[in-house]
């Protein structure tokens, strides 16, 4: 099951072609049953995923990339984990953490999948990620029923502004990762129900042609469950909330010399099973 943004509407998407593919708009199918809102969607997971068997896929529409939005177009609540791949606590020198390092990215970052990206600082870095949007949620969710408050999954990229994130002692994360446009993710929420191996995902980063990121989500230190349980100690995971879960090893900082994005760059991001997502680098 995959659930798009499509202009806007809450949709099925149920044949995927180059630049696009087609879907089913959920309000109409269902008569009203669901609206139109893709954020309506997230705290009807499960009773969707029994929906969508009996939905038409004659009644299906065309859409392009450019027609998809963010799959959570307002989450109440947008986290991120640093250091979370061994090799890339590795690669920067950071010790590995024995607690979740999280920080927030301002809901105002959000962006399409297939968004420009404003770069107008000179250290904007990439950092391909897998992006948990929560179902049903909760507090205090034990780590053997995590996966089941989570709706599914999407492919996201945390862009930083690498000096934004360290101009202060100690430094702070949540400026420097909410630059406009800094959080493009989706293309789709896909039910994890359907992956082989939902905790082990192939994920790929590519700067224009060259692959700069090549890792699996089974080199993360704390697990989607292991995230979800413990922020869920502290706050309550609402629907729609995305927490994108870590980059691996190969961002721009940690090379030698540096290398950060451009104007003109194409970033292209996929993991195996998810999806793609690609953002062009502008000026403004």
């Amino acid at each position: 099951m995959r659930i798009a943004n499509v202009r806007g509407r809450a949709s099925l998407v149920v044949e995927t072609a180059q630049g696009g593919g087609f879907a089913v708009d959920i309000e109409r199918a269902t008569d009203g049953a669901y609206g139109s809102d893709p954020m309506g969607v997230f705290a009807r997971w499960d009773e969707l995923r029994t929906s969508v068997r009996s939905f038409a896929a004659d009644t299906a529409t065309s859409f392009t990339n450019r027609d998809l939005g963010a799959p959570s177009p307002r989450p109440a609540q947008v986290f991120g984990i640093g250091l979370n791949y061994r090799e890339h606590a590795r690669e920067t020198g950071a010790q590995i953490p024995d607690t979740p390092l999280t920080f927030t990215k301002f809901p105002s970052s959000i962006n399409a999948p297939f968004g420009d990206v404003p770069i107008t600082v000179a250290t904007a870095d990439w950092e391909a990620e897998l992006v948990v949007v929560i179902g049903s949620g909760g507090r205090d969710i034990p780590e053997s029923l995590a996966w089941d408050r989570v709706a599914g999954v999407c492919v996201g990229q945390d862009i930083s502004d690498r000096m934004l994130q360290r101009a202060t002692q100690p430094p702070q994360f949540s400026l420097g990762k909410s630059r406009r446009g800094y959080a493009p993710f989706g293309p789709w929420v896909i039910d994890t129900a359907s992956l082989p191996n939902r905790d082990a995902l192939h994920l790929r980063c590519f700067v224009d042609d060259e692959e700069v990121q090549s890792s699996s989500t089974s080199d993360m230190i704390f697990t989607v469950p292991r995230i979800v349980a413990y922020l869920s100690t502290i706050v309550e995971l609402l629907p729609g909330d995305a927490i994108f879960t870590g980059t691996p090893s190969g961002v721009g900082t940690a090379r030698t010399p540096q290398r950060y994005l451009a104007p003109d760059n194409v970033l292209t991001t996929t993991i195996d099973g998810v999806g793609t997502i690609v953002n062009r680098c502008t000026e403004r």
